[in-house]
């Protein structure tokens, strides 16, 4: 691929392109409802949210200076330094081309250094996430963790990092 990838942290200007990606492809699964991301407060402004948590990080992903996806760390349990991987989307445009591996190894690079665990949330729809999950060693479990928000999901994955 011969496109320039660059991976940085979000900031105001990223947050009307992100809440676009992700809503866009919750749309296209059918999750556009409460219990998702789809509802989530924050959705809209996601570089103050993240912001505003000193060890919660969010990172876009820019190909040839366009966001086309993101990732996000944060803090689920603070006692047992347990970290969420959140909000893990792509542009149509950018799937397909291994660009997820790259927004992953980001965020579990900065959560390796944070915590000891990462648990994540998803729904059996998602196939190419749950498969990418699995590759990157995510164990399935079998409910969520305590203290999960996103009531629709039917996924659950944890990692000892």
């Amino acid at each position: 691929m011969d496109k320039s990838v660059l991976i940085r942290e979000i900031e105001a200007k990223d947050d009307k392109a992100m809440e676009a990606i992700i809503k866009r492809s919750l749309e296209k699964h059918h999750l556009d409802h409460e219990g998702t991301a789809y509802t989530d407060l924050q959705l809209a402004e996601l570089s103050s949210y993240y912001q505003a948590r000193p060890k919660d990080k969010y990172w876009v992903m820019e190909l040839d200076g366009e966001v086309v996806g993101g990732v996000g760390i944060g803090i689920y349990n603070e006692k047992q330094s347990i970290c969420e991987l959140q909000k893990l989307y792509l542009a149509p445009s950018a799937q397909g081309k291994g660009l997820s591996r790259k927004l992953m190894k980001t965020a579990l690079d900065y959560a390796s250094v944070h915590f000891k665990q990462c648990y994540l949330e998803t729904r059996h729809e998602l196939e190419a996430a749950s498969s990418l999950y699995e590759k990157y060693g995510f164990q399935s479990l079998e409910k969520p963790l305590e203290g999960s928000e996103h009531s629709a999901m039917d996924r659950w994955y944890i990692k000892v990092l």
